[in-house]
């Protein structure tokens, strides 16, 4: 099951690459995916029925925009830290603790947080998350955790977990 998911996605890449959908490009991306296929598959995640259900392809979706919105949002934040006149910062890095279990779905948070301009995933030990923040906003824990991976954290266990 895993190569045929494997071979699904690569192919479905490729086509996203591409963006041309004839004859020619789709068979010359079938002999691409199916090579990747055969080399890479192996590697690839266990329990592979997950990524074909169509109900998390649906909250992918809408992780992916309340993301972007996330990033829009997050860039205008720092654009004015830069630009006022007194730059008002107040870096620090926060522990976090997160509920997700996968591996997957921990590395796809920390990668988003990463992306979210004004954040930065420094280290996950475990359950916990050490982050970079431009702008400490609260000393609570709890707090802190709800600002800067409470959406974030919501949607991925829906889709990834």
């Amino acid at each position: 099951m895993r190569y045929i998911a494997f071979f699904i996605l690569g192919l479905i890449f490729w086509l996203l690459l591409t963006f041309k959908i004839t004859v020619a490009n789709l068979v010359v991306g079938s002999v691409a995916s199916l090579v990747c296929t055969v080399i890479f598959a192996r590697y690839y995640f266990a329990g592979v029925v997950k990524f074909i259900q169509p109900y998390r392809w649906l909250w992918f979706l809408v992780y992916l925009a309340i993301f972007i919105i996330s990033c829009i949002k997050a860039n205008l934040d720092v654009a004015y830290r830069v630009l006022h006149p007194k730059m008002p910062i107040k870096p620090g890095i926060v522990k976090v603790k997160t509920s997700l279990k996968s591996e997957f779905a921990k590395t796809l948070l920390a990668n988003s947080i990463t992306m979210t301009p004004g954040t930065l995933t420094v280290d996950i030990i475990g359950e916990y998350f050490y982050i970079h923040w431009i702008y400490v906003r609260s000393e609570d824990p709890e707090v802190y955790t709800k600002m800067i991976m409470g959406v974030f954290e919501k949607y991925i266990k829906k889709f990834a977990e």
